[in-house]
Formats: C-alpha cells, sequence, structure tokens
C-alpha cells in the first residue's frame, strides 16, 4: 500500500485529490494520513468527501475515514468503471475541484463516463468552472480525449447550487504535449457573469479588464452572461470574470471572483494583470495549469519539456505525489518557487 503525508510540501487538499486519483486509474491502494494538516481547519472537508466519495463509486473502492474532519483515510479500489454518476457536494464546496479529481480515472474508465457535480461553480480558491472549460480541457485535448464540460447552473459562495455535467469517452491511452513557450498572441478571449446581479456588474468587470489589456496591445473580446431578475434560476448572487489568451502554441488563463464591497472594476482588473503577468514570462502555461498538467505528463506517451510561468508550492508537491505511483515516470523541475520554470517530463504510456 502506498503511503502518502498529508501534511508535506503545500500540505492541503490538492494532496489527496491527486493521491486519490492516481489510486484509481492505477488501482493501487493508498493510505493518506495527515490530510490538510497545514490548513486552519484540517481534516476532509465536503468537497473533499464528494472527491473521494466520487471516486470509490467509480472503481468500487473500499474506504475507510471518510468523514467531515477525517485526518487520514484508507482507499482501496477494485475495478475502474465507467457508466452515469450524480455526486452532490452539498454545500458552495467546489465543483471544479471533484472535477479535477476524477478526470483522470474518467479517461481510463472501460467505457464512457458521464457525470453531472452539484456544488460551487465560482467560489473562492478553486479554479472557476469557466477556467475548465475554456483553458483546461481544451489544452487536456491536446493529448488525445475529447471532455465535454456543459454549464447548467452556477453556484456561488455560500449558496452553492451549481450544475455542471462532464461527459468523455475515454481514450484509456493519453498521447503527449508539450511547449515551452507560448509563441505570439493571437488574441484574448473572456466571459464576465453575474447573478442575481445586475447587469452592469458583468459589463463593468469586462470593461476594466478590455481596457488594461488593450493597453498592452492585445486584441480582447470579451463575452456577457447575466440573467434578468424573471428569469434567474441560481441561487444566490456572486460575478466573476475569467479571460484566456489564445496562442500560436497554447492557452493561458485569468480569473478573479466578485465579493461583497468589491468593486467590479477591480475584479476585472484583478482578472487582466494575471493574465499579463503569465503573458509576461513568455511561457507555455499559465500558473495554475503549470500544476494541473502534472498528472497527464507522468501517465501519458511521450516526453518533452514544458514552460510555466510560476513554480507553486502545489506544482512542487504535485510532482512528489505523482512520484510515489507512478516512479517510472521522470518528472524534473528546473526552476525556483514563485518565478518561471521547466519541468522535463517522461510519461510511462499508461494503459488500461
Amino acid at each position: 500500500m502506498i503511503e502518502i503525508d498529508g501534511s508535506f510540501g503545500e500540505g492541503g487538499g490538492q494532496i489527496l485529490r491527486t493521491s486519490v486519483a492516481l489510486s484509481a486509474v492505477t488501482l493501487k491502494p493508498v493510505r493518506i494520513y495527515n490530510i490538510r494538516a497545514k490548513r486552519k481547519n484540517p481534516g476532509l472537508r465536503r468537497q473533499h468527501l464528494t472527491a473521494v466519495k466520487a471516486l470509490a463509486e467509480m472503481t468500487d473502492a473500499e474506504v475507510e475515514g471518510l468523514y467531515v474532519g477525517s485526518r487520514e483515510i484508507i482507499f482501496k479500489p477494485k475495478r475502474l468503471k465507467g457508466g452515469k454518476f450524480y455526486f452532490d457536494i452539498g454545500t458552495a464546496g467546489s465543483v471544479s475541484l471533484v472535477l479535477q479529481a476524477i478526470t483522470p480515472a474518467s479517461l481510463f474508465a472501460p467505457e464512457r463516463v458521464e457525470v453531472t457535480v452539484r456544488g460551487g461553480t465560482d467560489v473562492p480558491l478553486s479554479p472557476p468552472i469557466d477556467y475548465l472549460r475554456f483553458v483546461f480541457y481544451p489544452l487536456l485535448e491536446r493529448f488525445g480525449p475529447k471532455p465535454e464540460v456543459i454549464l447548467r447552473r452556477r453556484g456561488h459562495y455560500p449558496r452553492g447550487g451549481g450544475i455542471v455535467e462532464y461527459k468523455v469517452d475515454p481514450p484509456r491511452r493519453l498521447g503527449y504535449w508539450t511547449e515551452e513557450e507560448r509563441g505570439e498572441v493571437i488574441k484574448i478571449r473572456g466571459l464576465s457573469h453575474c447573478v442575481k446581479l445586475p447587469k452592469h456588474v458583468a459589463e463593468r468587470q469586462a470593461k476594466a479588464a478590455k481596457e488594461l489589456l488593450e493597453k498592452y496591445g492585445y486584441k480582447v473580446d470579451i463575452d456577457l452572461e447575466w440573467y434578468p431578475p424573471e428569469r434567474d434560476p441560481h441561487l444566490g448572487p456572486g460575478s466573476g470574470i475569467v479571460l484566456w489568451a489564445i496562442t500560436e502554441k497554447s492557452l493561458l488563463g485569468g480569473d478573479s471572483l466578485g465579493a461583497k464591497g468589491k468593486r467590479a472594476e477591480i475584479v476585472g482588473q484583478e482578472a487582466a494583470k494575471k493574465l499579463l503577468e503569465d503573458l509576461n514570462t513568455n511561457m507555455a502555461l499559465d500558473r495554475h495549469m503549470s500544476d494541473m498538467i502534472i498528472p497527464y505528463l507522468a501517465l501519458g506517451c511521450g516526453e518533452g519539456v514544458v514552460g510555466g510561468s510560476k513554480l507553486t508550492m502545489h506544482a512542487w508537491t504535485h510532482v512528489h505525489v505523482v512520484k510515489k505511483f507512478l516512479p517510472e515516470a521522470k518528472l524534473e523541475i528546473v526552476g525556483e518557487l514563485d518565478k518561471p520554470f521547466k519541468l522535463r517530463a517522461k510519461g510511462v504510456c499508461y494503459e488500461t
């Protein structure tokens, strides 16, 4: 059984999600202890619980210690399966983080996977669902799979209630994609949304982001999403914006969420500044995708060097955890924390 110390590195939920995800793919049992030891509320939260339950259902796994607040679990998968699944986080816990956890397993299932997840789609400290829709999954397609993500309803903190559908025909073997630099920026797209709020909130977010990006010479096109009060199905108010740069070789994203007392202009500028910071490194991947791509580089068929705009503790920890499950994979980080870096990678060509 593989042993994972959840206090290692960044010491958060990413270690748990990656460990259980790779356990589900490889069918190697895992014990994870000191779960989220470096967080102010250590142990499993609802969104972590849902991610583990989802992977347990997808693998007929035996699980010990699965309850809110638990600091140790044992996960013993039996067989990976496809089919239709429904998971309700029950709070505004992040739908995106649950999807992150189940995606690797879904790509190696023996048949089509269709998943509906209910929870928070745009919540703090997690990727907005639009980042997954317009950056993460489109880049993942370069490894071969063609996932489909349908946003049925948004869910903001604290009410949640968002609904997202995820569907994929598993390739059961991944190709490869690496790029060191992004190449020229072709254009920047974006989606600015607001729910249970006046239309001008989405408009102001978009305007502020566009003005800042155009100042640096970029072509920018930002769509608006808003709902008249009589046709707004959401449970609570919220807003946000996701921007993505379409470049010669890659996609890079930047995002920001609205909050009570936070001006819409600040939201738009925050997202634009994040994107500009990552674009200015000329690296192929933004700070988030530099981390999220690591398991797929390890599982895929090929080798190369990928350039990341910022080495985060998440990415550094991710490499450590992935090597536990796939020791044959080559993953070598060249760079320093909080700076642009390169990752030399060679996948194991995992196949089911």
